[in-house]
């Protein structure tokens, strides 16, 4: 049962909006709907529709799509290669023992 159905709402397009004004809910008169869901700045990170298509997006700190994946296993990742730093504690804890490194 959709929103609107559970609700008993007749007039359509049916719409929801969060505080910033982004639209969150969306559903026809035939029953499809979308949602979508935004980060801190309003940028959309998620969206689905009726049929169980979904869209998820993350950005840099300047605001630029740096992925996006879809449903159907498509993926675009243009995230940066961080290569992670560990201290010789760190190494030894994720290994679960002692080890020595070769040259």
């Amino acid at each position: 049962m959709t929103i609107a159905q559970q609700l008993k709402v007749t007039k359509f397009p049916f719409v929801i909006k969060n505080d910033m004004g982004k639209e969150i809910y969306f559903e026809n008169s035939n029953g499809k709907w979308c949602k979508y869901e935004y980060d801190e700045r309003g940028r959309e990170i998620y969206y689905e529709r009726s049929d169980g298509y979904w869209i998820k997006y993350e950005y840099d700190e300047r605001g630029n799509e740096i992925y996006w994946e879809n449903s159907d296993g498509i993926i675009r990742d243009n995230r940066p290669n961080v290569v992670p730093e560990y201290t010789m504690e760190e190494l030894t804890a994720k290994l679960g023992h002692n080890f020595k490194i070769k040259k």
